[in-house]
């Protein structure tokens, strides 16, 4: 798949992207499937380890459920999650927008939002997960290194937990530039950083969509995500696609910073 002139714009100049129906609903099948297993293996597990490969982050309720914060990794026990990461019609368009014909994988995460699960994120920026401080992170493209995908393993509704943008030219660093147009120092390690120091909430947009769709975004995109307060599950695949050299951090799971291509 290769992005159109219009859709790569959009991606730099707003900050996200959303391609329909990328994959077909038999193709989700078996990514449920996968999350399934998972799931069950979570329930088994019920703390915070290493397992067959993949890094569980699990958590529990007062009354003692467990509750799925992130499985890192989760193609480390589940290879047709790899196999999706490394399909053309996800890696190409990440190459593409990195500009670089290879690209070292960092993520390949399952995350869970089950009815009732109270699992929420607030307003954040991926380079906070990759920048932890001196030696970790550069910027080699100028244009942020870094490309994440998102796969939508059920449909994504206004009550499940959609995750919400906030267009770049509502976000301020530290009152000056925006954030993900490259307006502030690149020189200082994210942790040293003073975070978004001003958002209008007022332009979010809530992303829906159906199984098999697909959102791409840059390291520097304001989002995050409320409750599911429905009683459909929210599950998504991220997968994290890094410019060569840029990344300096060792990941959990096995197998974990890939270099990947185009066959």
């Amino acid at each position: 798949m290769i992005l159109s002139e219009e859709q790569v714009d959009t991606f730099f100049d707003r900050g996200w992207l959303v391609v329909p129906d990328v994959f077909s609903s038999e193709e989700m099948m078996q990514g449920r499937q996968a999350f399934d297993r998972l799931r069950q293996t979570s329930f088994r597990l019920r703390t915070t380890q290493t397992h067959a490969g993949a890094y569980f982050v699990l958590d529990e309720t007062a009354h003692g459920d467990v509750i799925i914060k992130r499985i890192v990794w989760a193609g480390g026990m589940e290879p047709s999650l790899l196999d999706l990461s490394a399909d053309r019609r996800l890696l190409g368009p990440a190459l593409q927008l990195l500009g670089s014909s290879q690209c070292e994988q960092l993520l390949c995460q399952a995350h869970f939002k089950m009815p009732g699960d109270g699992v929420s994120f607030d307003w954040h920026q991926d380079i906070q997960h990759r920048d932890k401080g001196p030696g970790t992170w550069r910027d080699i493209n100028g244009r942020g290194s870094y490309v994440q995908t998102i796969v939508l393993v059920d449909e994504m509704t206004p009550e499940n937990g959609p995750l919400q943008f906030i267009p770049n030219d509502a976000v301020r660093f530290d009152g000056s530039g925006r954030i993900s147009s490259g307006h502030h120092d690149y020189s200082t390690p994210w942790s040293d950083r003073q975070a978004f120091s001003q958002i209008d909430e007022t332009r979010a947009v809530t992303v829906t969509g159906g199984a098999g769709s697909v959102i791409l975004f840059g390291p520097y995109a304001v989002h995050g995500s409320t409750a599911n307060t429905s009683r459909m599950s929210r599950r998504i695949l991220i997968n994290g696609y890094a410019f060569p050299g840029a990344n300096g951090r060792i990941y959990p799971g096995e197998g974990s910073g890939r270099r990947l291509e185009l066959a």
